[in-house]
């Protein structure tokens, strides 16, 4: 399976809290709900596409939490079959059950398990928001794909994907879009690890 990494994202990095104001109050994050404004048809259209592409996903603890407690009650959303159905990670070292199933809980050394997730057949292994969770797969050279939705505002604070000191990672731009409520969708693919250079542009 590829693996997958989908983030929403702000102007300035924030992933942090991006569904609704006590999503993740994390230390002391009070700026949540962020990128809700800018959701339309259009973009719920991509994902749900995208979702449709996934034979399973992964999951950090605090967004399996989440998850685990508001889909199993959206009956009504069209997309609540597939997220109910599909086969579920969740890296966790605290977990002991899980109750959304059918989910499997990973412990002990992730990135190994996950490479292993990785080498079974299929199309996509999905990892939706889980930063930290996302960091230490990028850190580890096993994310394939990047599918990042960015809205048009600056949080000002909060947990982003790309913090100070994390791992460099090459990626290439495959393809881009903009939706009616200013989100600027991009999808990148990993490309090993990034050059750096001296410009030699002319005066």
């Amino acid at each position: 399976m590829k693996l997958v990494v989908q983030q929403f994202l702000s102007l300035d990095g924030v992933s942090q809290g991006p569904g609704a104001p006590d999503e993740d109050t994390s230390d002391g994050f009070e700026r949540g709900g962020w990128f809700v404004p800018h959701l339309d048809e259009e973009f719920e259209r991509l994902a749900g596409g995208w979702l449709g592409e996934a034979d399973a996903l992964l999951f950090g603890r605090r967004t399996y939490r989440n998850f685990a407690r508001d889909w199993p009650a959206m009956t009504g959303h069209p997309l609540a079959g597939i997220m109910n159905g599909l086969p579920k990670y969740v890296a966790s070292r605290s977990l002991t059950e899980a109750g959304w199933n059918p989910t499997t809980i990973l412990s002990g050394d992730v990135p190994a398990q996950v490479a292993e997730l990785k080498r079974r057949p299929g199309r996509e292994l999905q990892v939706h928001g889980s930063a930290r969770l996302a960091q230490s797969l990028l850190a580890a050279g096993l994310v394939d794909t990047l599918r990042l939705a960015i809205a048009p505002v600056v949080v000002g604070r909060g947990r982003r994907l790309f913090p100070d000191g994390g791992a460099p990672a090459g990626l290439r731009l495959t393809g881009h879009r903009t939706t009616p409520g200013g989100l600027s969708v991009h999808v990148f693919e990993s490309a090993g690890t990034p050059g750096f250079g001296t410009y030699g542009g002319g005066e």
